[in-house]
């Protein structure tokens, strides 16, 4: 099946730039994740971890019927 799908790739102008592209791609946004954490704020990090946490006094989730 790969051989079908690379013939056809071959004969394409320019096709060995699109795996670069989305290499970079890849690799920038990582780097940006990478980035963001270790400069994210303690304090937010703090609060957003304890979101899932927090008592809803509206929610039934925890209400026996």
């Amino acid at each position: 099946m790969l051989k079908f799908v690379k013939g056809n790739l071959e004969n394409i102008d320019g096709v060995a730039i699109y795996p670069i592209i989305s290499l970079l791609i890849f690799f920038i946004f990582f780097l940006l994740l990478f980035w963001w954490v270790f400069t994210a704020k303690k304090a937010y990090i703090k609060e957003v971890s304890n979101i899932p946490l927090e008592n809803e006094d509206n929610s039934n989730h925890n209400n026996i019927v």
